[in-house]
């Protein structure tokens, strides 16, 4: 969580920084576009955050923001803030390229819901970030755009699918991201690149006119940034109520409601099962817990092992995803990169039973979570269990020295989708080299306000400040 300097480059400054300079006419969307573009001219080459940008068009939008803000009409808080959007949802006059062969070149001509909410409100969309190849990997790489970077130190991820996504805002690209999050897609490369990341309920954000949904519902679009308050600025645009939706879905617009007076009660669990943790992501999560009971609330260091099962049976699902989605594409098997193609033999193999099971275990996920809720507030974890590791890898080979694999680095955040239920990272004290470290709190079902709200006070109490020249990012 940056603490921004109103006299900084406009790069630099947060969501809400620029739309208060914008109020007061001390910076134009059209100067704030301009920087962050020629920031991206010199930083992505390095970084390959983004796979498409459109400098004419953002200069458009931004103009047109520009005329709003000077006859006191502006859409609102955002309008003229740059944002990029992951190549994993259609911005019309773009390809939605997906990251793989399969969709290269492949042109979108409506916004998807959430892009078209941001557009209305005057949002200038700079670009598109990248993602691995059909967003079911951990890490940022994919055989059209190559391999994503983390700007804390270039040779190591930043993670994924959002890796591209929560590059472009750590390393000033623009303040705001929209990303989605299928099994800890956004949290846990926020947690790696030293953002807040949101993980909505299920629900929350309506998804209309997008990709073939190859994990269902389970999948969120969600935002990412470099503050809370730039966070929770974004959700209230995203998170409105749905008019248009088959089923009402409930929710109001989204709000920033104050922390309840009580102390909340928060559970802490550093492990699940067996499943190895980082020792420094453990330290400094636990230093976290402390925190947030110096805070006022009533923290418990206990165990949360019904998550365990779901986590180990994740991969079945997109797996069967994938398998599903190549029906659509007869013979265009060998188009997939080799990791992919396996994903799509081992689905093509699973059973009617197997995916019966891993509904069973969602919903004994959802009956186990009732009950720790019921004596909870918030459950809290770390959000990744290894720190960023190299680039062109897929997943760390060993966590704490225990051999791991493709998902053994996601054993916290896969659950959260299977329940539904809202999840955040929130950075806290770094690795000793300096490299970025998240914990997660995990809300009921609908409770994103309360996460929001703990995210600000613990970013008021204990703010993260990011660096630009002369260190990373």
């Amino acid at each position: 969580m940056m603490q921004t300097d109103a006299t900084g480059p406009l790069w630099t400054l947060s969501a809400t920084a620029l739309g208060r300079r914008y109020a007061a006419g001390t910076a134009s969307p059209v100067a704030a576009a301009r920087a962050c573009l020629d920031r991206a001219e010199a930083v992505n080459p390095g970084l390959n955050a983004l796979v498409a940008v459109d400098p004419e068009g953002a200069a458009r939008a931004a103009a047109a923001s520009a005329a709003r803000w000077a006859a006191g009409r502006p859409l609102g808080p955002l309008d003229g803030v740059p944002v990029t959007i992951k190549d994993s949802l259609n911005v019309a006059g773009f390809a939605t390229g997906w990251g793989s062969r399969l969709y290269a070149g492949q042109g979108a001509d409506r916004d998807e819901t959430p892009v078209a909410r941001l557009r209305a409100a005057g949002a200038v969309i700079l670009g598109k970030t990248n993602v691995p190849e059909l967003t079911v990997q951990g890490y940022t790489g994919n055989p059209v755009s190559g391999v994503t970077r983390n700007p804390w130190d270039p040779a190591l991820t930043p993670g994924g699918s959002s890796g591209g996504a929560v590059v472009a805002v750590a390393a000033g690209i623009g303040p705001l991201a929209l990303g989605t999050d299928a099994g800890g897609s956004i949290r846990r490369p926020a947690s790696h690149t030293g953002l807040v990341g949101l993980k909505p309920t299920a629900g929350r954000v309506p998804r209309t006119g997008g990709l073939p949904p190859i994990m269902l519902d389970l999948e969120v679009v969600g935002p990412m940034a470099r503050t809370v308050d730039d966070l929770a600025a974004l959700m209230r645009i995203l998170g409105a109520a749905d008019p248009n939706a088959v089923a009402p879905n409930g929710f109001g617009p989204f709000g920033t409601a104050a922390m309840p007076e009580r102390p909340l009660r928060i559970l802490h669990v550093p492990a699940f099962g067996t499943a190895p943790v980082d020792p420094e992501i453990a330290d400094s999560v636990a230093e976290a817990a402390g925190r947030l009971a110096g805070l006022g609330h009533r923290v418990e260091t206990g165990r949360f092992d019904a998550a365990t099962a779901i986590t180990e049976a994740w991969p079945i699902l997109g797996q069967a995803g994938i398998a599903w989605l190549m029906r659509a594409h007869p013979g265009r098997r060998d188009d997939l990169g080799p990791d992919i193609r396996a994903l799509a033999e081992a689905g093509a193999a699973l059973s009617a039973a197997d995916l019966f099971d891993v509904q069973r275990m969602a919903l004994a996920l959802r009956q186990d979570l009732a009950a720790l809720f019921a004596a909870h507030d918030l459950l809290m974890t770390p959000t990744a269990v290894a720190l960023p590791w190299r680039a062109e890898d897929t997943h760390p080979e060993r966590i704490a020295g225990v051999p791991v694999g493709p998902r053994g680095s996601a054993t916290f955040t896969g659950f959260v989708n299977a329940a539904g239920c809202p999840g955040i990272s929130i950075p806290c004290r770094p690795s000793r080299a300096g490299l970025p470290i998240g914990f997660q709190l995990v809300a009921p079902w609908g409770r994103d306000e309360a996460l929001v709200a703990m995210a600000a006070a613990y970013e008021a109490a204990h703010p993260w400040r990011m660096l630009w020249e002369g260190g990373a990012p």
